[in-house]
């Protein structure tokens, strides 16, 4: 029951986590373009206001025409909408989620015993550290640097950096599937701290001076801006580490870190290159070409890096395979590999998911999903607790694919 509650919630919270995210999204990314896209008014009664910039836009049937007041408008509207409960529900949604997925069974899904042999607890304040002290390192570095002189560039080697190391750390300490969802949950937690802490109090200051009839601060504006900045390039990265979990060939790697880093390497030049693109149209810079092309040249590096090696190979390289390959493999072979590797988890005591694989009408129910999980993607075991090796993998590929047979 426990097991089938999970299961719920991890569907309510995964839908409801997906839905906020779109729209957080959706709406950074449209102020980036919007930003990126506003030309002077062209109007006088404008200017005079203190408009510096506006579009022209159809959509939809209609025609739209925002404009924007680098510090504030002549006089505040009556209704003010506020962006931010997009960002928060983001995040909540999401940590509660990595709580059921991870936290919860970290034994299971957190930790691996080959790379850190750690209690629970100690797992899970290490995993909580790393989202709370990558905020802080990554504040300091705003707030140190944000406004020097090159500032921008600064923050951004000093950050990337700090991705690099973070990356690698998580990698080396735990599962390879929750590290690199950690470092994604990471960089998503400085996303929503950013509005929570920087942006919006900002923007409450602008409102409070507006009120009162005080002079507004430029300052808000820009580091509300700086921040929304990191932001938008923070947003690939993150969305491939939450999609990474599908796709065990990238975090099942021996340098799983660098594949890591490649991929929000390639992630944040390509979203450089969309974002230099809206100036580029109204001739304000170069062709962005560059960045579009290195993204794309890491994507295809890593796609000639982690080509998985040829069946034959791996069958011929594997070490002690129980039986010759031209033999077929019985079920009491299988079984006994079932019962070192998969019993733990699926046998007569414990049945995660409701998988049982300890009878003959179990373990033919299952072939598919045990062909898959096993050897197609590696997922299973879970963070390989139960040390199946590559011989054994070999062995359940050969039974499957001659048939599956458990008679």
């Amino acid at each position: 029951m426990e097991s089938y509650l999970l299961d719920w919630a991890n569907l309510l919270l995964r839908w409801t986590h997906v839905i906020t995210a779109i729209a957080w999204i959706g709406s950074s990314f449209y102020f980036v373009f919007l930003d990126s896209s506003l030309t002077p008014a062209a109007d006088e009664n404008l200017r005079r206001e203190g408009v510096t910039g506006e579009l022209w836009a159809v959509h939809g049937g209609g025609f739209y025409h925002p404009v924007k007041y680098a510090v504030s408008p002549p006089k505040l509207p009556e209704h003010l909408h506020w962006f931010f409960w997009e960002s928060y529900t983001t995040w909540l949604t999401g940590f509660a989620l990595f709580t059921v997925s991870y936290l919860w069974s970290a034994s299971t899904y957190l930790i691996d015993k080959s790379l850190m042999d750690w209690s629970q607890p100690m797992a899970i304040g290490v995993a909580l550290g790393f989202l709370v002290l990558f905020w802080l390192a990554y504040d300091a570095i705003c707030r140190a640097l944000g406004q020097t002189k090159n500032g921008d560039a600064k923050v951004g080697a000093l950050v990337a950096v700090l991705v690099c190391a973070a990356s690698w750390a998580a990698c080396h300490w735990f599962a390879g599937r929750a590290a690199f969802l950690l470092v994604g949950g990471m960089l998503a937690t400085s996303m929503s701290a950013n509005v929570f802490f920087w942006i919006i109090p900002g923007q409450r200051a602008v409102v409070a001076d507006l009120k009162a009839g005080r002079p507004v601060d430029p300052m808000y504006g820009k580091r509300g801006k700086q921040r929304s900045v990191h932001n938008t390039y923070f947003t690939l990265p993150v969305l491939f580490a939450m999609l990474s979990n599908h796709y065990s060939f990238t975090y099942t790697h021996p340098q799983n870190w660098l594949v890591l880093i490649a991929m929000m390497f390639a992630g944040a030049a390509i979203r450089q290159f969309f974002v230099l693109r809206h100036g580029f149209l109204l001739g304000r810079n170069g062709h962005p070409w560059g960045y579009a092309a290195a993204g794309v040249a890491a994507l295809l590096g890593l796609g000639l890096w982690l080509q998985p090696v040829a069946p034959a190979a791996t069958a011929a390289g594997a070490s002690a395979a129980p039986a010759a390959p031209g033999d077929a493999i019985g079920y009491k072979t299988l079984q006994a590999v079932l019962e070192q590797r998969c019993y733990m988890c699926h046998g007569p005591l414990v049945q995660m998911k409701n998988v049982r694989l300890d009878s003959a009408q179990g373990v033919k129910q299952h072939a598919q999903n045990m062909y898959q999980q096993v050897v197609v993607t590696r997922i299973m075991p879970m963070a390989n607790a139960t040390h199946i090796t590559d011989a054994e993998r070999a062995l359940i590929a050969k039974w499957f694919t001659d048939g599956a047979r458990v008679d």
